[in-house]
């Protein structure tokens, strides 16, 4: 048997997976699901419930995507290094900012980022907010 715990959206999942005969036994948090494997797709089947009482599941966060911001003409774009969570956005649109100041915090694998201003500037526009989930090179801000 194998067992795994995966945090999805914040939620933990505990996981095990059993082979016996051919068949594929996973629980997940307590609940019991029977896999079948082979030249067909594995799709869960419910099956009867574990020994144990099942723990009810905490409710998954909503996901939120970033929008395709159109960036401002002229200006510097500062673009997310890393896919991430927007957690704090630390300035608003027309202060002035200097190289190495920090414009936002990016979470990304259990990390804070500080994301930089690569220049100094004034903040043209800010295309997230946070909670927003980005990918790399997505447009996070814009400076003049």
């Amino acid at each position: 048997m194998k067992e795994f715990s995966f945090k999805i959206n914040g939620a933990e999942y505990k996981c095990a997976v059993e082979e016996l005969d051919g068949k594929t036994n996973v629980t997940v948090n307590g609940k019991l699901y029977e896999v079948e494997t082979g030249a067909k797709k594995a799709a869960p089947v419910a099956a009867k419930p574990a020994a144990q009482p099942a723990k009810p599941a905490a409710p998954a966060a909503p996901k939120v995507e970033a929008p395709k911001a159109t960036p401002v003409a002229g200006g510097a774009q500062i673009k997310s290094p890393l896919p991430g969570s927007v957690i704090k956005v630390l300035v608003i649109e027309g202060q002035a900012v200097k190289k190495g100041d920090t414009l936002l915090t990016l979470e990304s694998m259990k990390m804070e980022n500080a994301i930089m201003a690569e220049q100094d500037g004034t903040v043209k526009q800010i295309a997230v907010t946070p909670g927003q989930n980005v990918m790399q090179d997505d447009l996070l801000v814009v400076l003049g």
